[in-house]
């Protein structure tokens, strides 16, 4: 892994002035970028994620997502699959991640997004599921495609009952053919 100092971005069309950092995915590569959720905004309306639309993560998990939040954003290339992985420097700091696809020249920032191609989350869990491995400190997305066609990728980094603080590294895999 190598890695990469982010840029920030300003997506225009967006609600308010939330800071997005553009993230360049490398086919069969992974690349990292570190960051801090303090930079990030906090969210004061989640119903964006248990919306029918969007499908992201349920309103019974809310709390895993009420600290603040950090984005980045980039193309996923056709013919591609992404995988992403938050790894907090202090693995006692509670972190989820989410990530959702739009088209490619879209700029829908939440919490201003009425519907997404796809939408996934992984946050901390309360117990053991049978046949998923046990947690550790990371969180990881995948299942995130192009086939065809490329899309935007949105990826919020955040903390857990309110967190609103704390280093990590983000990896982001791309598998493309």
């Amino acid at each position: 892994m190598k890695a990469i100092i982010f840029f920030l971005l300003l997506l225009p069309g967006c609600l308010s002035a939330q800071q997005v950092y553009a993230i360049e995915p490398v086919p069969n590569k992974d690349v990292a970028y570190t960051g801090n959720i303090s930079e990030g905004t906090q969210l004061n309306d989640l119903s964006w994620a248990w919306n029918s639309s969007n499908a992201c993560f349920p309103e019974t998990q809310k709390q895993k997502f009420t600290g603040k939040h950090l984005f980045f954003t980039g193309v996923i290339p056709k013919y591609s699959e992404m995988t992403v992985t938050v790894v907090p420097k202090d693995p006692t700091k509670n972190f989820s991640l989410y990530a959702y696809e739009i088209g490619v020249n879209s700029n829908k920032l939440v919490p201003d997004l009425p519907s997404c191609i796809r939408c996934e989350a992984d946050h901390k869990r309360e117990r053991a599921f049978r046949g998923k491995a046990p947690q550790d400190h990371t969180r990881t997305v995948s299942n995130l495609v192009a086939i065809n066609n490329p899309y935007r990728v949105v990826i919020g980094v955040t903390g857990a009952d309110g967190l609103d603080e704390g280093e990590f590294t983000l990896v982001v895999s791309t598998k493309s053919r």
